[in-house]
């Protein structure tokens, strides 16, 4: 008999065996499932409270800062017009002088012998022309009762219109000398300050000498110089009134002179030129303003700064605090729907004390995240907060 073999009985017992194990099996499963489930979960954490603000629009008056150089309304180089010894200095370097003041003079003896010369060679031409009139005198009635022939008197009236235009130029060389003579003194063309004396006393000037003698500046007022680019000077011009630039600049609101020391200058200037084209090199157009300078304060050669302001209107006004600077770009983070933060570039168009003042990338009434934004990325869910300090409108000044 084969002993592999199960009796009809014996194989029920065996079936119910493994029916009753498999039961046993899924009764623990379910029983370590359920104890699984029971398992304290950790909670979600909370979004982070942060505050924000609405941006609101207004108008702000913002200033610019270009370098400038200074300038004596008149500026003037002294030079010789003769040449000879420089006998006398009156003046010493940084004086006032008054126009017409004597500043230099030059040995006059070559040129007051050149004068005399010149009148000794007018009186001999005076003089030849009185011989030629007396001649003509003579020689008149001789023609009228037919002595002599015309011709003759012809020849003397000749001689006489020769000796009149020897007189005239005698008298333009005497003029000439006269004036090299005046130029041996050197007198002050502007009241101002004098500059360095680069030739002293007892030096050898010529007219033609490559450095004058000396510069004279006359700074009762200054002109200051600036340069203004491309993009600044459209910006500029189209702050102001009028349809020429002309009209515009007298529009144009005082501006204020800062010195090298960083003070500003007390007195405020008024801009009165603009070059009439860009230096194709610097891509930059001139422009000058005029200060006045009574006290002397100022003198040419002097640098500075010159503050422009500009005005804004309606500008958008957002705290530097509530933005983030990333690859020379500046982001804010707006808040979007389900209290999302957006992170938005935005563009800068000047400052106002610890304000940005925006030209586009958000829009007035839009809220923004003023402070943690180191903690923030894109996409990051917040618990807005009603800032203390909001977001305020500027009032027009």
């Amino acid at each position: 008999m084969n002993n592999n073999l199960f009796y009809p009985s014996q194989l029920n017992t065996v079936k119910l065996s493994i029916h009753v194990m498999k039961t046993t099996i899924l009764l623990a499963a379910l029983f370590l499932m359920g104890c699984a489930d029971k398992t304290p979960q950790a909670a979600a954490p909370a979004p982070p409270a942060l505050p924000v603000a609405s941006i609101t629009t207004g108008s702000e008056t913002t200033f610019q800062d270009y370098p400038a150089s200074i300038e004596g309304t008149v500026n003037v180089e002294i030079r010789p017009q003769v040449s000879g010894t420089l006998e006398k200095v009156y003046i010493d370097e940084g004086a006032f002088v008054n126009s017409g003041q004597p500043i230099f003079k030059i040995n006059e003896q070559p040129y007051r012998a050149a004068l005399n010369n010149a009148l000794a060679s007018q009186h001999s031409a005076e003089a030849s022309l009185i011989n030629a009139q007396l001649e003509v005198e003579r020689l008149t009635p001789l023609v009228q009762n037919k002595v002599i022939s015309e011709f003759q008197l012809k020849s003397a009236k000749a001689t006489a219109q020769v000796a009149k235009a020897n007189i005239e130029q005698a008298k333009a060389n005497v003029a000439t000398a006269s004036i090299n003579l005046g130029y041996t003194l050197i007198k002050a063309p502007v009241s101002g300050y004098i500059g360095r004396l680069l030739k002293k006393q007892g030096s050898l000037v010529t007219a033609t000498d490559a450095e004058a003698l000396t510069n004279l500046s006359d700074v009762h007022d200054v002109h200051v110089y600036f340069a203004l680019g491309e993009k600044d000077f459209v910006n500029f011009k189209d702050q102001y009134p009028g349809q020429t630039l002309n009209e515009k600049i007298k529009q144009l609101p005082a501006v204020k002179l800062i010195l090298a020391d960083n003070t500003e200058y007390a007195r405020s200037g008024k801009i009165d030129v603009i070059d009439g084209q860009f230096d194709k090199t610097t891509g930059a157009i001139t422009v000058r303003a005029k200060f006045p300078n009574p006290d002397g304060l100022l003198r040419s050669g002097n640098t500075g700064k010159i503050r422009l302001s500009l005005q804004h209107n309606n500008a958008l006004v957002v705290p530097q605090v509530a933005t983030i600077e990333v690859q020379d770009k500046v982001f804010v983070f707006a808040l979007a729907d389900s209290n999302k933060v957006k992170k938005q570039a935005i563009t800068i168009i000047g400052k106002a004390g610890n304000n940005y003042l925006v030209k586009d990338g958000i829009k007035a009434g839009d809220q923004i995240v003023l402070s943690g934004l180191d903690r923030l990325q894109e996409g990051v869910v917040i618990a807005p907060q009603k800032a203390t300090d909001k977001v305020v409108a500027i009032t027009k000044k």
